[in-house]
C-alpha cells in the first residue's frame, strides 16, 4: 500500500496543496459494513455488476491508509435502509468523530416519526454533514416527515450529501425531478449531489446552476470503471469548469474497485487546469467546512 500513498501524495504535492479533503468516504459499524461488502460481493440489484472492494481492511488500517494518502479531512458516510436505524447509526458516528478528530462528524436520517428530533440532536452535538441515500433507503425526499429536517438543515447551514441520481441502478424516488421539487421549497439547502448525479449529469448540473447552495461530488465519476457504463458527456465539461467552485472531491473509499489515486488521475485528465483541481480537491471543501 505504500505505493498507493506515494502516488496520491505526488498528485497533491505537485499542485502545492497541504493535502486533500474527501467528502465521500464510508465508515460505519463493522457489522453494517460487512453487510454492505457482502451486498457488493453478490452483485445485488442496486449494483448489478462485479464490484471488487479495493480496500477491504479493518477500521484502523483504513484510517491509516487515508492519513498516509494525505487526506486531511474525510467523512463517515452511513445510511439506514429502514426505520429505526438512523438514531443508532448517529450515536455510533458521533462516537467515531470523537475518537477520530480528522473525520467530519457525519449523521443521517430516515423518514419516520421523531426524525426531526434526532436530526436536531445531531446538529446540536456538532454534526458537520449528513448523508441521505434515496436509492438504498427507497424514500422520497419530499416525504412530509422530512419537511422539518430540510428546513432545519437549511437554517443551520449543514450540508447533506444525497445519493439522488439513478445510477448505478434507478430507484423509485431517484432522479432530478423530486430533488428539483425539494429545492424549490428549500432553495438555501446546502445540498451535495453524490456521484455528480450519475447518470443524470446534465440535469443535476442545471440544478447547481439554478441554486447557489447546490454542490456536486466527484465520487467514482470520470473513472475508467464508471466511464464503461455511464460516461460523463464530453459536451458538459465546460459546465464543470464554470461550476469549479462547487465541485468537491469524493471517492467512495473503501468501497471502490480500483486504487484511490485513479479518481485523482481521472480528474486530472479532464484537463480543466491546476486551479480547478486545487479547488475541487481541497479549496472548496475547506471553505464549506471551515477547515483551517
Amino acid at each position: 500500500m505504500s505505493g498507493d500513498a506515494d502516488d496520491v501524495r505526488r498528485f497533491w504535492e505537485r499542485l502545492g496543496l497541504p493535502g486533500i479533503i474527501d467528502v465521500h468516504t464510508h465508515f460505519m459499524p463493522e457489522r453494517v459494513l460487512r453487510k454492505v461488502w457482502a451486498y457488493f460481493d453478490s452483485a445485488g440489484p442496486l449494483t448489478g455488476m462485479e464490484w471488487p472492494i479495493e480496500y477491504r481492511h479493518d477500521e484502523d488500517e483504513r484510517l491509516a491508509l487515508l492519513r498516509s494518502f494525505g487526506v486531511l479531512r474525510f467523512t463517515s458516510m452511513l445510511y439506514p435502509h429502514k426505520a429505526g436505524m438512523a438514531a443508532w447509526l448517529n450515536g455510533w458516528a458521533a462516537d467515531f468523530a470523537r475518537r477520530v478528530p480528522d473525520c467530519l462528524h457525519t449523521a443521517t436520517f430516515f423518514p419516520e416519526e421523531g426524525v426531526a428530533d434526532y436530526v436536531r440532536e445531531a446538529v446540536e452535538a456538532g454534526a458537520r454533514v449528513f448523508k441521505s441515500h434515496l436509492q438504498v433507503g427507497a424514500y422520497d425526499a419530499n416525504d412530509p416527515l422530512l419537511e422539518p429536517v430540510w428546513g432545519l438543515l437549511a437554517e443551520a447551514g449543514v450540508p447533506v450529501v444525497m445519493h439522488c441520481g439513478s445510477g448505478p441502478a434507478p430507484g423509485k424516488h431517484t432522479g432530478p425531478e423530486p430533488v428539483g421539487r425539494l429545492l424549490a421549497r428549500h432553495p438555501r439547502l446546502p445540498l451535495i449531489v453524490a456521484h455528480m448525479g450519475m447518470p443524470e449529469y446534465a440535469e443535476f448540473l442545471a440544478l447547481a446552476e439554478t441554486y447557489p447552495q447546490v454542490r456536486l461530488d466527484t465520487t467514482m465519476v470520470f473513472t475508467d470503471f464508471t466511464e464503461d457504463f455511464t460516461p460523463f458527456p464530453p459536451a458538459e465539461r465546460g459546465r464543470l469548469a464554470a461550476l469549479g467552485d462547487r465541485i468537491l472531491l469524493g471517492t467512495d473509499f473503501p468501497n471502490i474497485p480500483y486504487p484511490y489515486v485513479h479518481q485523482l488521475h481521472a480528474l486530472e485528465r479532464l484537463e480543466l487546469g491546476d486551479d480547478w483541481l486545487r479547488a475541487v480537491c481541497h479549496g472548496n471543501a475547506s471553505a464549506l467546512f471551515d477547515v483551517g
